[in-house]
């Protein structure tokens, strides 16, 4: 099962890799890119350098702000999916892997604003 998991998340990567600069992000991006960063999300302390990698990966295919706003909405989904998830350890996410972004990771945040 955990092989068939990865082969699934590295076709995402690939996919994702194909996407052109402009085209709007998918969730499937979005997932492929947090994906490494469950174990941190559900039982803290530090987040892997994958994660991180995919969150710096999360902040070069948003540019925009309408990009952001469509990945913070398959964010929130992929949340409701992990209802282990950790606040502190979500809210701390950016920081701990160095990026700065304007929204915030939280279950508060209202990304339509």
């Amino acid at each position: 099962m955990k092989g068939a998991i990865i082969s699934v998340l590295v076709l995402v990567a690939t996919v994702q890799m194909l996407v052109k600069p402009g085209e709007a992000v998918t969730c499937g991006q979005v997932d492929a890119s947090l994906a490494p960063c469950i174990p941190y999300l559900t039982a803290g302390g530090s987040p892997a350098a994958a994660c991180c990698d995919g969150v710096k990966n999360l902040q070069t295919i948003t540019p925009t702000t309408a990009d952001r706003r469509a990945a913070w909405d398959c964010v929130n989904d992929a949340a409701a999916r992990y209802p282990s998830v950790n606040e502190e350890a979500a809210s701390s996410l950016l920081q701990k892997c160095g990026v700065q972004m304007d929204i915030p990771i939280s279950k508060t945040t209202n990304c339509a604003k």
